[in-house]
């Protein structure tokens, strides 16, 4: 039976989402400089993404003022109702400077720590992402209606798409730069995307065998890792550990655990 507070934070998280990728499309410059970077100060990029977090943080207080919220632009409420919005208003920033579409809105809604609601809406892929804890995964884009996501079956490892994602601090990059060095001639290809959030809504969607990635916070997976276990991935951290900093693993069940076990092997979440 569908509980019906999952099912108001699925459409408040829509809502929002939906919103917010309105603003970041529609408020983007023509001419957004590919000089700016978000590590300035203050830069049209950063100011974008805080407008859409303030707009996602705003519409949740008026409607459930209960409630925490965790966001990546700095917003940390505990509140008192036992649920917790985990927010990045902006995933894939530098993809969202240069113009390429791999961006999106993450919002996913815990309820006393587990996550109940996931959403993840790629507004230039005119897709929409979004799973209840144990009612599937969805999403609506170029086709009519909403479509039941599934993973595809898996292959053998040596022919599994796995896609990626790179720190910017040098040294660390260097680090991945060697496991996917590693990883390459075990698997068909990897892939770099640039949105946590997308590639595992991707991995839901039967378009990637695969995915990991070291250094993701708790808003840039959230979403995601629900709508990818609901669509029957398989998700962890090290083996036997939950996603978290040191390395966030997904994959369709069959590749999971023999990727999970050559980053294990190559050392994937050390510096």
């Amino acid at each position: 039976m569908t509980d019906p507070l999952h099912q108001d934070l699925l459409a408040l998280a829509q809502e929002a989402a939906r919103r917010a990728g309105a603003l970041l499309r529609d408020g983007r410059p023509a001419d957004l400089a590919v000089a700016a970077t978000k590590s300035s100060p203050i830069d049209v990029v950063t100011e974008m993404d805080i407008a859409a977090e303030k707009l996602i943080t705003g519409l949740i207080a008026e409607r459930r003022p209960d409630d925490g919220v965790l966001g990546e632009e700095g917003a940390a409420t505990e509140g008192t109702s036992g649920v917790r919005w985990v927010i990045d208003p902006l995933d894939g920033t530098v993809n969202y400077l240069y113009g390429l579409p791999t961006w999106s809105v993450s919002i996913a809604a815990e309820q006393d720590g587990e996550t109940v609601v996931g959403v993840v809406a790629a507004p230039m892929r005119g897709e929409t992402f979004h799973a209840v804890r144990g009612g599937g995964a969805w999403a609506t884009g170029a086709w009519d209606g909403e479509r039941r996501l599934a993973c595809r079956p898996a292959p053998p490892l040596d022919q599994a798409l796995v896609s990626t994602g790179f720190n910017y601090v040098a040294e660390v990059r260097a680090h991945q730069a060697e496991v996917a060095r590693r990883l390459i001639p075990l698997l068909r290809d990897i892939r770099r995307g640039g949105s946590a959030a997308v590639d595992l809504c991707d991995l839901a969607a039967g378009r990637l065998d695969g995915y990991y990635e070291r250094g993701l916070h708790a808003w840039d997976l959230a979403a995601g890792d629900l709508i990818a276990r609901e669509a029957g991935a398989l998700t962890g951290g090290r083996p036997g550990e939950r996603p978290s900093g040191d390395l966030t693993v997904a994959g369709t069940p069959g590749v999971f655990e023999p990727l999970q076990g050559l980053l294990e092997d190559f050392g994937a979440w050390h510096d």
